[in-house]
């Protein structure tokens, strides 16, 4: 049990302790661990001697801490779980607590590469079946490797920043024309934040994912579809996908998520050797959708066909290297009902079945609306594990 005021029986306890990056009282950026509405401003604790992790709890992003390795961030962990559950450390560590609400939060991590894969099964079939209706859903690739492109990290953001409608080329029956997106959508995706890179022509195993993933962001990948659609054969997304991602503000690491690992569904046909992970396993991470207050969706991460290791083994298997601060995020979660998807593009239909938002029929996102993403997952001995929210407003085109 914890002393922190509050934080006992929250989803942001001490079987949490997610980290990130906040600045306050017009100090420095620096490392924290949210413990309840509470940040445990960890570059004070390290610069009293509280906590050893190689001067990297000072720093104005988590890129240090996360390259020093399991071995260190287990020691970290364990570490502040003392210092917030022994009462003997009150009264050196109260001091370092800073309330949520005079914390401004920060992008936690700098980001070296984005990936985003396409491994729900339910989003590729609705996506097929929209875009090429009387064809097979799923292209003949798709169960045989885990779909995926190269993103712009230069454009990742946290949770909170605005985000511009985007302008670019869209088709018309009167042929392309140049101007705001009229179909912005979201993408309801999990992400997973690289510690320990990895040596160049050397793939990864599956076995080793968790030498080399620290944690776990909420994403937002936001898309606008009618720019997409004109650009994206051959060559696949680029404009419609690179003009903003959104990330939470809190990272989760592995650990807290220990009692989330559950069962990943069956792969048939039998997948290549570097992709069998044993365990087959991915996570119970019970996603929810916010538009404009109203919640329209549930998405359960626990249904993607590839697993976050099969991600990663794919990602290197040609040799790529990895990089700290590297992100890839899951792609669209989707379940098999309509209320649980991961995208408006799937909730709408493609636009054609509107669904009711605040008393008004809507199908894709208007200037001001807010979506917020938020998730949790089953912790240990029954209790409930919080992941930081991802939320964005659309603003009109500059």
């Amino acid at each position: 049990m914890t002393w922190v005021t509050g934080a006992e029986g929250s989803a942001y306890g001490v079987r949490n302790l997610p980290y990130g990056v906040f600045r306050s009282g017009g100090g420095d950026p620096r490392v924290g661990v949210r413990i309840g509405g509470f940040v445990l401003d960890l570059g004070a604790a390290e610069a009293a001697g509280l906590v050893l992790a190689a001067g990297a709890l000072g720093r104005s992003t988590l890129n240090a801490f996360l390259a020093l390795g399991r071995p260190q961030w287990t020691a970290v962990r364990q570490r502040v779980t003392e210092l917030l559950t022994d009462p003997a450390h009150r009264p050196a560590v109260e001091p370092l607590l800073v309330p949520l609400a005079e914390a401004e939060l920060l992008l936690p991590f700098e980001v070296a590469d984005y990936v985003d894969f396409y491994s729900s099964e339910h989003h590729a079939g609705n996506v097929g079946q929209i875009f090429r209706p009387g064809q097979p859903p799923l292209l003949p690739n798709w169960k045989h490797l885990p779909i995926g492109y190269h993103g712009r990290a230069g454009t990742v953001v946290v949770s909170g920043t605005p985000i511009v409608r985007p302008t670019g080329q869209r088709a018309t029956p009167d042929g392309p024309v140049c101007g705001p997106s009229v179909r912005l959508d979201i993408e309801a995706e999990v992400g997973f934040v690289v510690g320990v890179p990895s040596v160049l022509g050397e793939p990864v195993s599956v076995a080793d994912f968790a030498d080399h993933v620290f944690g776990v962001v909420l994403v937002n990948d936001w898309s606008a579809r009618d720019i997409q659609a004109w650009e994206y054969q051959p060559l696949g997304p680029f404009l419609g996908k690179s003009f903003a991602t959104s990330v939470s503000a809190w990272v989760t690491p592995l650990d807290a998520l220990a009692d989330a690992f559950v069962p990943a569904p069956e792969q048939d046909p039998p997948v290549a050797a570097y992709l069998r992970d044993v365990p087959h396993v991915g996570l119970d991470l019970r996603l929810a959708v916010e538009w404009n207050g109203e919640r329209v969706s549930e998405p359960p991460f626990a249904t993607m066909y590839w697993t976050p290791a099969q991600q990663l083994a794919h990602l290197t298997v040609n040799g790529a290297s990895l990089r700290t601060g590297d992100l890839y995020a899951s792609g669209t979660v989707s379940g098999p009902r309509r209320d649980q998807v991961g995208s408006f593009l799937e909730l709408t239909w493609g636009g054609a079945e509107p669904v009711t938002v605040g008393g008004a029929e809507r199908t894709f996102l208007a200037d001001g609306d807010t979506v917020t993403i938020t998730a949790t997952a089953p912790g240990p001995d029954g209790t409930t594990i919080a992941l930081g929210e991802v939320t964005g407003t659309i603003r009109p085109t500059r």
